[in-house]
């Protein structure tokens, strides 16, 4: 996991981190009660902090770089051991290994469903998943408040720690945006964008940055997938030729649920192809002036016969054929 070269009397000369395990947060270096030789050489690579704990305090934190561990590279050490009145004897602290690279695809959900307000269905549950990126953003702190003394930290140990932090605020935030249920899947850019900053809020305290939030997949009721279902297929009417289409492949799928059903599956087909007929030929024929209200009337009439056809075959619902029957009937 780690690389640590010679000891040469029983003294620490070089100090360096070799990442193997790329979800290694925090490492401690393996001093293996020997002394630091004064002078000795540490190696902090890109995306790494070294930390020296001097008796259980922070002291100094040097970035990437090779450093020569001497006094003047070890300013609040050198103070809080005195060291500004002469000093080149070995020393005794601890060495931990920070890295600061971004971790990306931790995992979130929300273990219980949400309820969202929506103005057309009330009140919702929806369930979400998705994933966020981490860094650490001050070292000392996230020593501090967070990794504490652990020789190893992994970023499955944030994830696990962060978890019971995340899901709530997607909750406030989803309260709070006002976004129906037919909206959500086209606002998860958003969302994510405004859950963010709240978030970060509750991480800062631990040294920490969430430099990403995402929404990958929401899950909704059945039965409003089923109407968001029925709205789109209805929302094909407004192209007469599509809708026509529409309603000759659901007959065909019903006829091949019910082989034995014969006549029924054609009389079904013919429903659905004859209204679609009338209603096209109703918008494309003129009518002579003398006799456009009576042909109206009958062309409602006309109508209803069919839609209550398509409710016996299971085409509409019986709620759906009551809505457009008293719209039909108010055009009388």
């Amino acid at each position: 996991m780690g690389l640590f070269d010679f000891f040469k009397d029983e003294f620490i000369e070089v100090i360096d981190w070799v990442e193997q395990d790329p979800d290694v947060v925090l490492w401690k270096f393996p001093d293996r009660d020997a002394n630091i030789k004064y002078g000795a050489q540490l190696t902090v690579r890109e995306s790494q902090v070294a930390l020296f704990v001097d008796e259980g305090q922070i002291a100094d934190v040097l970035g990437p770089g090779q450093w020569e561990l001497i006094t003047e590279n070890l300013p609040v050490l050198t103070t809080l051991r005195n060291w500004d009145k002469g000093f080149k004897s070995p020393f005794k602290v601890d060495v931990y290994f920070i890295s600061t690279r971004t971790f990306t695809n931790l995992k979130w959900g929300t273990p219980n469903p949400v309820i969202m307000t929506d103005p057309q269905f009330k009140q919702v549950r929806v369930r979400a998943h998705g994933v966020y990126f981490v860094k650490v953003k001050d070292p000392a702190t996230f020593f501090k408040e967070f990794a504490g003394t652990h020789p190893v930290l992994r970023i499955q140990d944030i994830e696990e720690r962060l978890r019971g932090i995340v899901a709530p605020k997607f909750s406030e935030v989803l309260a709070e945006s006002g976004i129906s249920v037919m909206g959500l899947v086209a606002n998860y850019t958003e969302l994510g964008d405004k859950i963010r900053p709240f978030l970060q809020k509750d991480v800062e305290p631990f040294g920490l940055e969430i430099t990403k939030f995402q929404i990958t997949s929401t899950t909704l009721p059945k039965e409003v997938e089923a109407f968001y279902d029925k709205v789109t297929n209805m929302n094909m009417v407004e192209d007469m030729e599509r809708f026509t289409r529409f309603l000759q492949a659901q007959a065909i799928e019903k006829a091949a649920d019910n082989p034995g059903g014969g006549a029924g599956e054609g009389i079904g087909i013919g429903v659905g192809l004859g209204m679609a007929k009338m209603m096209m030929d109703s918008q494309e024929r003129p009518k002579p002036a003398s006799d456009t209200t009576a042909q109206s009337k009958q062309e409602i009439l006309d109508l209803l016969k069919q839609l209550g056809g398509m409710v016996k075959e299971g085409i509409l619902t019986q709620e759906e054929f009551e809505a457009k029957k008293k719209e039909l009937l108010s055009r009388l």
